[in-house]
């Protein structure tokens, strides 16, 4: 293994070459594909269907834990909780469509680019329905995005109770920094009384780094609901190890941050809001399933898949 002075990459590194060695030859091919196959590298999606590599079903009992380890070492504590309950709900899922679609929670595939033993450019994708967590090492410096977390159902109940609801706190700090901000700021923030569909990105490769904030600036908001956003966009970037996301954190100004809701302000109705900074768009949707069915991504639209030079060198001189 290349030896890295980042111990995040490091441990990266050591699980995603454990699982090369725990992978039988036969299914080497499935599973691994050369860095430089950019475009199925940028193929990313979080609808349903069949992937490149293997699932969890097509791994022994050894190569899931080993998954599982490379998920753990990129995600939170609290985020990792959030996968696995994203993965379990597509069985909920199933159920719920009385097994129309053969949906099942071994649906997640694994694929990995380039080799860590013995090239500077490497990564991996881990993905299935409403999940898709892309990481890439290019020399010796991390990238994380796109990074997409979804669930349906959004809150599984029991009566009035929920009972299961991995997004919970994306929908509650969102809905309490809308009621916390005073008149003036509150129409600025909402820029549209209509929800889109879904996220506006999609599954698109590459972001349109020329497309400005738009909603309410954090330079504006009151205390109260300055920290309010300043939680909220803290929580999304602690979707990763500590590390990453106190990087993430460092590099980011006060007065480059964006608020922007669209959609209807009470819960049961559709909804939709994104936060945006300097090379930062987060965007939430929850709007189908009568507002019971959450869209969420993390994007860097100089950065994602460490493909921009901007990011190389950010990443150089400020990680």
């Amino acid at each position: 293994m290349r030896d890295s002075h980042d111990p995040v990459i490091a441990q990266i590194a050591a699980h995603t070459s454990e699982l090369l060695g725990g992978v039988p030859d036969e299914q080497r091919n499935s599973l691994c594909y050369p860095f430089t196959a950019t475009g199925l590298r940028h193929r990313w999606t979080y609808i349903p269907g069949v992937r490149a590599g293997l699932t969890f079903a097509d791994l022994d009992r050894r190569c899931r834990k080993t998954v599982h380890k490379l998920l753990a070492a990129v995600l939170s504590p609290h985020a990792y909780a959030q996968a696995a309950t994203i993965m379990a709900l597509e069985d909920v899922l199933d159920h719920a469509e009385h097994h129309q679609l053969d949906r099942h929670q071994t649906d997640y595939w694994i694929a990995l680019f380039g080799d860590p033993d013995a090239d500077a450019s490497w990564g991996w994708r881990f993905e299935g329905h409403h999940l898709s967590i892309n990481i890439t090492v290019h020399d010796d410096r991390l990238f994380t995005t796109p990074c997409f977390f979804g669930a349906n159902p959004a809150i599984v109940r029991y009566g009035d109770t929920p009972v299961l609801a991995p997004l919970n706190i994306e929908e509650r700090l969102a809905r309490a920094l809308l009621r916390g901000l005073d008149a003036g700021n509150r129409a600025l923030a909402v820029v549209s009384d209509v929800s889109p569909a879904d996220i506006r990105t999609r599954s698109a490769a590459r972001v349109d780094a020329a497309v400005g904030p738009s909603g309410v600036p954090m330079a504006r908001l009151r205390p109260a609901a300055a920290r309010l956003l300043r939680d909220l966009l803290a929580l999304y970037l602690h979707r990763f190890a500590d590390d990453i996301a106190a990087a993430a954190l460092a590099d980011l100004r006060p007065d480059e941050v964006w608020f922007a809701w669209e959609g209807h302000p009470e819960p049961g109705r559709g909804h939709y809001y994104r936060i945006q900074a300097d090379n930062l768009l987060i965007e939430y949707d929850n709007t189908d399933n009568n507002a019971n069915h959450i869209h969420s991504v993390i994007r860097r639209p100089s950065g994602d898949f460490g493909e921009n030079p901007l990011a190389d060198h950010l990443a150089r001189h400020h990680r």
